[in-house]
C-alpha cells in the first residue's frame, strides 16, 4: 500500500469515528405515557422487565395522568399510551391507531374509619357521593379530589354529575392537581374520602402509608376501572406493536399473577377472554 492510499485509508477511519462518536447508534428504546395508578402499583415495572428482557427493548415512561398521557400522545411525544379514560381516549381517537384493553380493576371509594358521612351501607356509588355531599355541608366531612383530568378524575367528576350535585368551590372539597400515591397521602393526614383505584391503595396501605383510610365501598359495576393501549398515529417503530403483542398475549399471565403473593388478591385482573364484555364497557363508558 502506498503513501497516499494509507493516508487515505486513514482519514477514512478517522470520520468514521468521527461519525460513530457524534451520532452513537441509537438506544434500544420506547416512549410510553402512562397514568399513574399502573405505574404507582408496580405493575408496570413488572411488565417492562419482563419484555426488556425477551425483546431487549427498554420501556421509558412518562408518569402522567390520563388527560396528560393523551396530549403527549396527540404532539407525537410518545409512541404508546396506556390509559384509563374512555370518555377522553374517545377524544383523541384521530390521533390513536391499534387499541386494546388489556387489563381492568375497580375504583374504590376510601375514608376514615369512623366514616362519618356514613357511606358504607350506600346502595351504589352515586348514594355514597351524596352523602359525602351532605356531611360536607354539615362540616362533618372532607373530600380529597386529584383535579388532574386523570381517569380517576373523570370518573370522580362522573359521579358527582350522576348525583346532581358540584362540590366544586366548597370548602371542604379539596383538589391536589397530583397523581393517585399523593392524593391518597393527602386523603389519610386530612382523614378525608377520596375515589382512588384499588391498586394503589392497596400497595401504599400495605407500606403503612395509609393509616387513617379504609376501604369503605367496593365492589360495584358501576365502578369498573378498565385500562387500554394504544400506538400513536405516526409512530412505525415496530417494538410499539411488538409490545402490544406482548401486552395481550405473555403480558397477561403476568397482569394475572402481579400482586397475589403479596397482597393474596391481584391488583389487576387480565382482559384475555373477556374481551368482548370490556368491549361493551368501554363503549357504555366513552359516552
Amino acid at each position: 500500500m502506498d503513501k497516499r492510499a494509507l493516508l487515505a485509508l486513514v482519514a477514512a477511519l478517522a470520520v468514521a469515528v468521527a461519525v460513530w462518536v457524534l451520532y452513537p447508534k441509537p438506544h434500544n428504546s420506547l416512549k410510553v405515557s402512562t397514568t399513574t395508578s399502573l405505574y404507582d402499583s408496580g405493575l408496570l415495572g413488572a411488565l417492562s422487565s419482563y419484555f426488556k428482557k425477551e425483546s431487549g427493548t427498554e420501556l421509558q415512561f412518562l408518569v402522567v395522568g390520563s388527560g396528560q398521557a393523551l396530549r403527549l400522545a396527540k404532539d407525537g411525544a410518545v409512541c404508546l399510551t396506556l390509559v384509563h379514560a374512555p370518555s377522553l381516549e374517545k377524544k383523541y381517537s384521530d390521533y390513536l391507531t391499534d387499541h386494546i384493553i388489556f387489563a381492568y380493576n375497580y375504583f374504590v371509594i376510601v375514608g376514615p374509619k369512623d366514616d362519618p358521612a356514613g357511606i358504607r351501607n350506600s346502595t351504589d356509588a352515586v348514594e355514597a357521593f351524596k352523602k359525602i355531599y351532605e356531611a360536607g355541608e354539615r362540616g362533618e366531612a372532607t373530600f380529597v379530589s386529584r383535579g388532574d383530568m386523570s381517569g380517576t378524575n373523570v370518573k370522580e367528576l362522573s359521579l358527582w354529575k350522576l348525583a346532581g350535585l358540584d362540590p366544586k368551590g366548597k370548602e371542604w372539597y379539596k383538589s391536589t392537581g397530583s397523581g393517585m400515591a399523593k392524593t391518597l397521602i393527602v386523603a389519610n393526614d386530612l382523614k378525608a374520602y377520596t375515589l382512588s383505584d384499588i391498586s394503589t391503595f392497596l400497595k401504599l396501605k400495605k407500606e403503612g402509608k395509609l393509616d387513617n383510610l379504609e376501604i369503605l365501598y367496593s365492589n360495584s359495576t358501576e365502578l369498573i376501572n378498565v385500562y387500554s393501549a394504544y400506538r400513536v398515529k405516526g409512530c412505525n417503530d415496530p417494538k410499539a406493536l411488538e409490545f402490544l403483542k406482548f401486552l395481550k398475549g405473555e403480558g397477561q399471565e403476568i397482569i394475572a399473577s402481579y400482586g397475589k403473593e403479596e397482597f393474596g388478591v391481584p391488583l389487576f385482573y387480565p382482559a384475555e377472554g373477556k374481551e368482548a364484555w370490556l368491549s361493551q364497557i368501554w363503549e357504555e363508558l366513552a359516552k
